[in-house]
């Protein structure tokens, strides 16, 4: 009865499960600080997404994680052909096609020696503007190579709109934008950055990333967003930020997508590991809230274990 009248529901086809690609075919290395989760050459990937789409599992997020030898002060091999993210998705498409939902992450940290999300000038600080040209080509070569979306997590100003530009400009009109619009500088990223090999080197991010302290803020950088051209909007990180879910749902009648972020995911795992808290009912309680605030999609690392556990 509690089933047959639940005003809040969560399903397979609203989680997005994010992927942390190799620069190789294969190769699988676990990251210590997120349990489950590894780094994966092209053919482990390949072979996860297949596993995940018989759960159910349509929709996947790609980060690369490129070689030291890709890492530079302005970020170019964010948009190498040959680039771990791009040869994924060609791989991924050209065995799934229309299966699968391909979105593809679209920032230079990864790919930049500094660590930073845009280009450091000689100021030291991070250059909006100059930031914009890599972006777009990074975005560009994800379009070219077949994804779905690609999802802006910068934060620089006016990089939707260049994208969305760019795209049509290369007849990609059929690649949506799934803007990061309120993403915070948060402590909830820390895991993520193990994984990604995406630390800053010096200094944090505070200049660009929102100030957790602000949601009028947050309600602005969605609705620009939304103007620019994007076809989703996303909140980052999710738990600790269910009252801009709703604020921004409230004001934007597009899709929108909330990350329920390493930070969160490890921090469930930890407590459950050392018997504080039970992980089924935690992760079934903090992935209804997420929807329950307004969230159309959720991107979580525990999309694949809580369909394997029958948790939703």
């Amino acid at each position: 009865m509690r089933n047959l009248v639940a005003e809040t529901r969560v399903s397979a086809d609203t989680l997005v499960m994010p992927h942390f690609v190799l620069p190789a075919e294969h190769g699988e290395e676990p990251i210590a600080s997120m349990p489950g989760i590894s780094r994966l050459g092209r053919a482990e990937l390949l072979a996860q997404i297949e596993t995940d789409l018989l759960l159910g599992i349509q929709t996947v997020l790609l980060f690369g994680v490129p070689g030291q030898e890709s890492k530079g002060p302005d970020g170019a091999g964010a948009a190498d052909p040959k680039g771990p993210v791009v040869s994924a998705v060609r791989e991924i498409k050209t065995r799934f096609g229309d299966d699968l939902i391909v979105v593809t992450d679209v920032c230079l940290c990864a790919y930049t020696d500094h660590g930073h999300c845009g280009l450091v000038n000689a100021d030291g600080y991070v250059d909006n503007d100059s930031s914009l040209a890599p972006l777009v080509a990074m975005a560009t070569s994800h379009a070219e190579a077949g994804a779905d979306l690609v999802a802006p997590s910068d934060m620089m100003d006016g990089r939707v709109a260049a994208i969305r530009d760019a795209l049509d400009e290369r007849g990609l009109t059929e690649t949506g934008i799934l803007s990061y619009s309120a993403k915070f500088a948060s402590a909830y990223y820390g895991p993520f950055r193990d994984a990604a090999d995406s630390a800053p080197g010096q200094g944090d991010r505070c200049s660009y990333q929102m100030d957790p302290r602000n949601v009028e803020e947050a309600i602005r950088e969605a609705l620009l967003d939304e103007e620019e051209g994007a076809d989703l909007l996303m909140v980052k990180p999710a738990l600790a930020y269910l009252d801009v879910i709703a604020r921004v749902r409230a004001e934007s009648r597009l899709p929108l997508a909330a990350y329920n972020v390493s930070g969160e995911y490890s921090g469930v795992k930890a407590a459950a590991a050392a018997g504080w808290l039970d992980e089924q009912r935690l992760v079934t309680e903090n992935l209804h809230a997420i929807r329950r605030a307004g969230a159309d999609i959720i991107i979580t690392y525990h999309a694949r274990e809580a369909l394997t556990g029958g948790w939703i």
